[in-house]
């Protein structure tokens, strides 16, 4: 494995791609280093007609405070991700692939036009719309059904799930259980759960960090830990970020905790009529326990929650697993009130 190529060096980087002939021997682009990302290297490279890349190089070693290892070969399952979302979904939801090296372990996308915003960015900041709530949850639903009704072609290139473990199962539930005893019976149940229902392509981080809004339609980003796996994953972890801004940004509890309700509805009536839908919500509600305490004990918590929050989280979640509510609603609805009386 060569791993001598660091691309958030600028003369390097402009060397590799002349280089490779991804640019001509002249050309000059403007590089900028893109911050925020804990599991890659990512550059954006505008060139001077015009278009522009986003690269990508995985890390073996995450940057985050505890140690994280993970392959660097998952830039790859990406690049196949891209290929294959592209064909489940409208276009323009997900960039375009532009070319991928086994070698340096990086990939290139086409960059989304400016202007654009992380939507992210805009939540924390109190920009709530429905309708990207809307578009979120429709796109997740599609990506789900989809993949489903063409499981024949499109499960066979998602079988390893090995990046998942090492990214989502171990680092979310394993060591949070190790971190919170109180919640290790419920969080062994659901990993042993969550390896048994293998139903449809995962996305496995479908959160608003990896979803920029342009022109007022929202693009999907990151698809390193794709994979063919149990769906009420990315319900639970997207539901997760809804609940915990909830949590942070009291002002607009009730429109976040709105927010998370409207999610599941609109995204349920994209799949409720397939045949893994019937017992889908219990294990979406666990899922959204699960990555509720994961994002404030394990291996990567919420930067924007502060100690205070992160306890207080930590308590609520671990007596709802006790307690596990049946329904998003009555999950989202329970774990509002409790935020209300100890904060």
């Amino acid at each position: 494995m060569t791993m001598d190529l660091d691309i958030e060096q600028p003369e390097s980087l402009i060397a590799y791609l002349r280089n490779t002939g991804h640019l001509a021997p002249a050309e000059q682009p403007t590089i900028q280093v893109l911050a925020g990302g804990v599991s890659n290297r990512t550059v954006l490279v505008e060139r001077a007609h015009g278009e522009a890349w986003v690269l990508k190089q995985a890390l073996s070693k995450l940057r985050v405070p505890v140690d994280w290892f993970s392959s660097p070969e998952r830039v790859h399952r990406e690049a196949m991700g891209l290929r294959w979302l592209a064909q489940l979904t409208e276009p323009g939801v997900i960039p375009r692939l532009i070319f991928e090296d086994h070698q340096y372990h990086l990939l290139a996308m086409a960059a989304v036009p400016q202007p654009h915003a992380n939507w992210k960015t805009m939540l924390l900041a109190g920009h709530l719309e429905d309708e990207h709530i809307t578009q979120f949850a429709q796109l997740l639903g599609t990506i789900h059904q989809q993949a489903f009704l063409r499981a024949a072609e499109v499960a066979p290139n998602f079988q390893d799930r090995s990046f998942f473990e090492s990214l989502r199962l171990e680092p979310y539930y394993h060591y949070t259980a190790t971190q919170q005893a109180a919640a290790a019976p419920f969080l062994e149940d659901l990993i042993a759960a969550t390896r048994r229902r293998c139903l449809t392509l995962v996305h496995g981080d479908y959160s608003p960090k990896n979803t920029l809004v342009y022109q007022g339609r929202l693009i999907l980003l990151d698809y390193e830990v794709i994979h063919w796996g149990d769906p009420a994953f990315d319900v639970g972890f997207a539901l997760t970020h809804l609940l915990s801004k909830a949590h942070h940004l009291p002002a607009l509890r009730a429109r976040f905790s709105a927010a998370a309700q409207h999610f599941w509805q609109h995204y349920y009536a994209q799949v409720a009529t397939l045949s893994w839908a019937t017992d889908l919500e219990r294990y979406a509600v666990r899922h959204t326990l699960g990555c509720l305490l994961a994002r404030v004990a394990g291996r990567s918590p919420l930067e924007y929650l502060n100690e205070t929050e992160r306890q207080r989280q930590a308590q609520i979640v671990t007596t709802l697993m006790q307690e596990t509510p049946a329904t998003i609603d009555e999950l989202t609805g329970t774990f509002g009130e409790r935020l209300n009386k100890i904060s």
